[in-house]
């Protein structure tokens, strides 16, 4: 019997690359606890679920952390989501926001090479269909792409997430 087209193929096949989302800090984030919060960051692309570590008692913390998440279709939006570690009851959700890595991926096709370090690429405006606080550069650093990003975080009183994306091609992927 022969397979037919409906056969699903394999995950390298529909592989574009892999996204490298550093976490870098949290600002201003919300209280949940009686003065602070011990805060860790979840994110959310198709299927899959990341998360950092937990930092304790800071609405400021500082995670430094990178997340890889894989890439079939640029056009999934990423969500991240805040939420404060209850030992004894359900962690609390302190806020979350979505962002597009499209403009990323455009930016990644041009195939730029021999910039100078720190060249912006693409600026991409705050606006309401997106969760900026400020204009987010993809800039050309050190041979790479890669795009700063401050999101307000929605849902919550105040905080922001400061994040930051990077392309990593796999060899045996599709590419972009």
């Amino acid at each position: 019997m022969e397979e037919s087209d409906s056969t699903p193929k394999s995950l390298m096949e529909n592989l574009l690359g892999l996204l490298r989302v550093r976490v870098k800090r949290g600002v201003n984030l919300a209280v949940r606890d009686v003065r602070s919060s011990d805060p860790y960051v979840v994110i959310k692309m198709y299927r899959q679920k990341l998360k950092t570590r937990v930092i304790k008692k800071d609405v400021n913390p500082e995670w430094n952390e990178d997340l890889t998440l894989s890439v079939i279709n640029p056009n999934h939006k990423v969500k991240l989501t805040v939420y404060d570690h209850d030992t004894f009851s359900k962690d609390d959700k302190m806020g979350d926001a979505e962002f597009d890595i499209l403009p990323f991926i455009e930016a990644l096709k041009m195939n730029l090479t021999g910039l100078a370090n720190g060249t912006v690429v693409t600026r991409i405006q705050p606006s309401k269909h997106n969760c900026l606080v400020d204009e987010s550069c993809i800039t050309y650093s050190n041979g790479k792409v890669v795009q700063d990003m401050i999101l307000r975080l929605q849902n919550v009183e105040c905080g922001e997430v400061e994040i930051q994306l990077q392309w990593i091609d796999l060899p045996g992927s599709k590419g972009i």
